[in-house]
């Protein structure tokens, strides 16, 4: 079959909150005929399942919804995003899916209008994430029904209004297993228990107080009992004790990977750590042209952090668009040492700005109890700094951007180390 040709000034592919941000102030920023593809029906991303509330921020518009936790709801902060980008002139498509790459900034599509080629002057990848399934997690048992991630809970719930069960337990203490527990209690199941691999620490009062179940720290799920619908959930506690909790649903929570698959056809330079194209605070990939935003580069920030992203690509776009963008062969990459497990952005261009908000973000697998981060480069110390407050996984840690101009351009790659 033969695809349609045709040209874009700046394509768009994604549309969470990232990429609806980046398309919207893109197109209110001169750039021209800005295009924004979405594989699904709806645009807005995982938000349109979150009906919890805290969600919003500059350029989302205002929704009446307002959810438990106050602010605005997920549904009413994607819906903002939506009409921001179509607002704005966005030219938003939805139903299609990217299938290749057939040049450098040159895509092949596929959706209700046929097969198409469309190539862009500037490309900007906001594909977002996903959590891992259970078998990704090499969690050994049958394949009952009643295993979920949290997204297939929220769209089962939320979308399709299917009966989950009557007795949960989620897999994951973070802050989207707690989501995911306010997704079980709208369906109606009683969560038998919380259960991470994680140490205990101290939970925030609003945390406990909401909470309201058990929650196991430093276990192990080391397998599921059940045919033909899940029956239990097998673990093993840090004392060495096995138990099983009798359950009829478990929701595996977190553990996000970035949606790279478009970037690795694409011939990307992927980061080891984050697993999502390597890029520097200007958002510029490997290749030129090919910018990056949102999800896809840190699995998983916060729907407020991917759109503060989509709107910070704006600069770089414009000037690639206007010719004034120097090639990104001095990016100089940045590298973690255990128990840290990525750092973003992962490479430095002597030109580029400071990234969003001035200041890198890391991950760490283990509790740090308020270690200090060193920044060094060829067995030079560029920086020292402590934290306040202990290093959690999965929580967010920064690290200030003040030693950016004692880097060597030329040296090897900076090293970030945990004490």
């Amino acid at each position: 079959m033969t695809r349609l040709e045709r040209s874009v000034d700046v394509l768009v592919v994604g549309g969470g909150p990232a990429g609806l941000s980046a398309a919207a102030e893109l197109a209110a920023s001169g750039a021209g005929h800005v295009e924004l593809l979405e594989r699904e029906r709806e645009a807005g991303g995982m938000p349109r399942l979150c009906l919890h509330g805290g969600f919003g921020g500059r350029g989302t518009g205002r929704g009446p919804a307002t959810g438990p936790r106050g602010g605005m709801t997920g549904p009413a902060f994607a819906q903002g995003c939506v009409a921001a980008a179509i607002g704005a002139g966005v030219a938003l498509r939805t139903h299609v899916s990217v299938t290749g790459w057939d040049g450098p900034r040159t895509v092949e599509t596929t959706g209700p209008a046929g097969l198409e080629r469309i190539t862009a002057r500037a490309v900007v990848l906001a594909t977002g994430a996903r959590e891992r399934p259970r078998t990704a997690r090499l969690v050994p048992g049958s394949r009952p029904a009643g295993v979920y991630t949290t997204g297939a809970l929220q769209r089962a719930v939320h979308v399709h209004g299917q009966r989950i069960g009557t007795r949960a337990v989620v897999i994951g203490n973070e802050p989207v297993g707690h989501a995911a527990a306010d997704t079980l209690r709208t369906a109606g199941l009683e969560i038998v228990a919380m259960v991470t691999d994680q140490p205990a620490t101290p939970l925030p009062a609003l945390v406990r107080a909401r909470s309201g179940f058990p929650l196991l720290t430093g276990t192990t799920v080391t397998g599921l009992t059940g045919r033909t619908r899940l029956s239990g959930v097998e673990l093993r506690h840090g004392d060495g004790r096995t138990t099983t909790l009798r359950c009829d649903t478990v929701v595996f929570t977190g553990d996000f990977v970035p949606e790279h698959e478009l970037a690795r056809r694409g011939g990307l330079v992927l980061d080891p750590g984050t697993r999502g194209p390597a890029y520097d605070s200007g958002y510029r990939t490997s290749r030129s042209g090919v910018f990056a935003v949102g999800n896809l580069l840190h699995a998983a920030e916060s729907a407020a952090v991917a759109a503060a992203e989509g709107r910070a690509v704006t600069a770089p776009v414009l000037r690639f668009l206007a010719g004034q963008d120097r090639p990104a062969d001095r990016q100089v990459p940045l590298e973690v040492d255990s128990p840290l497990l990525w750092v973003a952005p992962n490479r430095v261009a002597p030109e580029a700005a400071l990234p969003l908000g001035g200041r890198f973000v890391l991950r760490t697998g283990r509790r740090l109890p308020r270690p200090h981060l060193v920044v060094s480069q060829d067995g030079r110390e560029l920086h020292r700094q402590r934290l306040l407050l202990p290093a959690l996984p999965g929580r967010p840690l920064h690290l200030g951007a003040g030693w950016l101009e004692r880097i060597d351009p030329h040296g090897a790659p900076v090293r970030i180390t945990a004490l």
